[in-house]
């Protein structure tokens, strides 16, 4: 086979769909040696850590002419592109696909946050994806979404035949593992985070909760003797702009560490040394950062919404992100409570075991071999 994967989500700093991308297409080369895969932008990408130094030699990084960028990427440039080359699929791994082509196509749908929460994104995007998702869909040869719970979501909200959506669950990266107290205070030093804290990991957008978050964190601090230190870190996004001046005006910025984005290895010493990760967020497709904590051996208390409880499991304290009561429960148990910390700590290593990016490489690569089995099949008759 001969894959060519998107590769544009690789042209900013990587954050979820750039990760996604970029550890799918190298773990389909790994698993599939045989075959070839290309990350395929019309714009440059960032250069990308491997973090073993093995980059597979059956996967390519392919900047196009630059001139296609002039003639509508997915409309025309990408179509064109496509009827010229041999490859014989094509995966767009952020929602996007050629609008016309006869290439057969898989089309990842990661969550439907712009058709269930618009009010937490930018409107012209909201309007974008409105129009342009559904004819996605239903030119997509397959669709991929990483849970049951969006497959339902596709499936009801788009009107998409079942038989189409297979779920292929992701998983954190080899990067997060457990780190010693002494591999990991220069990090907290350097970014002036205390001993005692807890972490929140995340882009700071609106559907993350970090208001309920901040409420349920100062009540903790009024009505217990636990002083802890909450670090929020990630990078600012839609409709936060007055997320800083909200805890002046809470008077918590002494108890607070907005780090910003952080790297792999400052994350990986965060996770491995906070008292507990909290993730109350109110949507998503499947919630990777709670899963990174538990590799990094994390006690987590995070959202009883599907996409994360089936991700999770029974190895996080599950809470009502709508509930501040509920949220500083949570807080106050495993702030107090060693043990209870030590039990999530050893059920989220178990837990994450069950994902691995080979996993979701192979499910992907059932998709890809069904697809084309037809035309496999004429090849190797002739």
């Amino acid at each position: 086979m001969n894959i060519a994967l998107d590769g544009m989500p690789l042209g900013s700093q990587l954050t979820g769909v750039g990760h996604y991308t970029f550890e799918l297409a190298r773990s389909l080369a790994l698993a599939a040696p045989a075959d070839h895969f290309t990350l395929l932008s019309p714009l440059p990408t960032s250069v990308v850590e491997v973090v073993d130094g093995s980059w597979p030699a059956n996967l390519s990084l392919h900047k196009t002419d630059r001139r296609v960028v002039n003639r509508r990427w997915w409309s025309v440039g990408l179509p064109l592109y496509l009827k010229r080359s041999n490859f014989d699929l094509f995966h767009g791994t952020n929602y996007e696909i050629p609008l016309w082509s006869k290439t057969p196509s898989v089309l990842t749908i990661h969550d439907l946050s712009l058709f269930l929460h618009p009010d937490a994104h930018e409107p012209r995007l909201v309007r974008r994806a409105r129009w342009r998702l559904p004819l996605m869909t239903r030119s997509a040869s397959a669709i991929v979404t990483p849970t049951e719970a969006v497959k339902r979501e596709v499936c009801e909200r788009l009107n998409i035949d079942p038989q189409k959506v297979v779920v292929t669950p992701e998983a954190p990266r080899t990067v997060f593992q457990r780190r010693e107290p002494n591999q990991t205070s220069d990090t907290r030093k350097h970014l002036n985070i205390n001993e005692d804290f807890i972490l929140f990991v995340g882009t700071l957008e609106p559907r993350k909760n970090l208001k309920r978050l901040l409420e349920a964190f100062e009540i903790v601090l009024q009505t217990t003797p636990l002083t802890p230190q909450l670090v929020i870190a990630g990078g600012r996004g839609w409709l936060m702009d007055d997320f800083a001046a909200s805890l002046q005006q809470r008077g918590l910025s002494e108890k607070i560490r907005l780090t910003g984005y952080l790297n792999d290895d400052e994350l990986c010493a965060l996770y491995s040394s906070c008292k507990l990760f909290v993730y109350p967020s109110l949507y998503e497709g499947f919630g990777l950062p709670p899963l990174e904590a538990m590799s990094c051996g994390a006690p987590v208390i995070t959202s009883n919404i599907a996409s994360i409880k089936e991700a999770a499991g029974d190895a996080a304290r599950l809470v009502d992100p709508l509930s501040v009561e509920d949220i500083v429960e949570a807080l106050i148990k495993l702030l107090s409570n060693e043990g209870e910390r030590e039990r999530l700590s050893q059920a989220g290593r178990e837990r994450v075991k069950n994902f691995t990016w080979e996993r979701t490489a192979l499910k992907t690569l059932e998709v890809y071999r069904r697809l084309l089995e037809p035309r496999i099949a004429r090849i190797e008759s002739v």
